[in-house]
């Protein structure tokens, strides 16, 4: 009896130390692009007469070096983390999504127009909800017709998406330069303000607003939805061969346009915590590339919910120590977007290494 449990526990320990080689790569890759990503920034900031270790001071210091830099990084990290679900969710289902901007955009504007009309009779308890379902609402059905296009008319969801976010834009402009444009801010164009009793306040003891929370429990429930029941079972069979899913019987239709639709509607919760938390109107401030952003937090995450959230962290971090290293460095505040652009650029080709790395292959494979 003892011979034979000592073959079978050597399998069981040989397997799992095989399944763990397999699965190192997705940790190990990105971390080695990140790394590669710096190197070759020091290198740029060389030739600028720059120094790098200086530079990665300043974005350790401006990003996590003291509690208000935290607390900034938070902040930043928030909607970054919702957007990020936006790419995350479609690429289950084998579909690149790129235009959450857009659905941030529209989610951040819906909250805001629904709520200008309400202040005056409706009460704070029933405002907030409305507007909370409005940008949920507004993302849902734009990054829902991404879905609809792809399926039913064979769109490309990438170019729909990126299209759709300049219409996102030009929807928003058009409004609040012209019919909800609030004529006491003649600097800025604007909807009026949706009034302080309206706004949501920070997480208590610190002055990051709740929509941080609310990503984190997002991506929870994203993550359970995606590996713990039979919808998420089905999204990844479609994403892995849509031909094979067909002929199982599953809807894929019904599962590209609600995979994207769930996408659109965290996008769209981020813009209404940017109206609701940070602006208390909807303007231009909208469009400030986190939508873009949470692209790169996606594919550093290898599109998991629950590494969504360090990942984010991790970006708003470098995007908060922008000004720092503008003020100290006598570098643009938009030094640090070159940064993400590396990082973004290896990190596409680093997706080549999947798979032909021999240190990650089972022995003998």
């Amino acid at each position: 009896m003892a011979d034979t449990a000592a073959p079978a526990n050597g399998f069981a320990l040989a397997e799992t130390i095989d399944r763990f080689r397999r699965s190192s790569e997705f940790v190990v890759i990105p971390v080695l692009a990140l790394i590669a990503s710096g190197l070759l920034f020091s290198i740029f900031l060389l030739l600028v007469g720059k120094s790098p270790v200086e530079f990665f001071s300043l974005v350790w210091r401006g990003g996590f070096g003291t509690a208000f830099s935290w607390q900034n990084t938070l902040v930043r990290a928030s909607p970054l983390i919702l957007t990020a679900l936006c790419v995350a969710i479609p690429a289950r289902l084998g579909m690149t999504v790129i235009g959450g901007e857009g659905a941030l955009v529209l989610g951040g504007f819906a909250a805001a127009a629904i709520a200008i009309p309400m202040t005056s009779w409706a009460s704070p308890f029933v405002v907030m909800p409305v507007m909370f379902l409005a940008a949920a609402i507004a993302g849902a059905f734009w990054i829902g017709a991404v879905g609809w296009l792809r399926h039913y008319r064979g769109i490309n969801e990438t170019i729909s998406s990126l299209l759709l976010f300049y219409i996102a834009v030009s929807i928003l402009n058009f409004f609040v330069e012209g019919a909800l444009r609030d004529p006491s801010d003649p600097n800025k164009p604007s909807t009026a303000p949706i009034g302080a009793e309206n706004m949501i306040g920070p997480i208590p003891g610190t002055s990051v607003h709740w929509g941080l929370a609310a990503g984190i429990v997002a991506c929870i429930l994203v993550w359970i939805l995606m590996n713990r029941t039979t919808f998420g079972f089905a999204a990844r069979v479609t994403g892995g061969n849509v031909r094979a899913a067909q002929g199982q019987g599953l809807p894929v239709g019904r599962l590209v346009v609600i995979s994207c639709a769930l996408a659109g509607a965290c996008a769209g919760l981020a813009g209404y915590f940017e109206v609701a938390a940070i602006h208390g109107k909807a303007n231009a401030s909208l469009i400030a590339g986190y939508g873009f952003t949470g692209i790169l937090v996606s594919f550093l995450a290898r599109h998991n919910p629950l590494a969504i959230v360090p990942v984010a962290i991790l970006l708003g971090g470098i995007a908060a120590s922008g000004g720092l290293v503008q003020r100290r460095m006598d570098l643009p505040d938009a030094t640090v977007l070159v940064l993400q652009g590396l990082m973004f650029v290896v990190l596409l080709v680093s997706e080549t290494m999947y798979g032909r790395l021999a240190i990650f292959k089972p022995k003998g494979a």
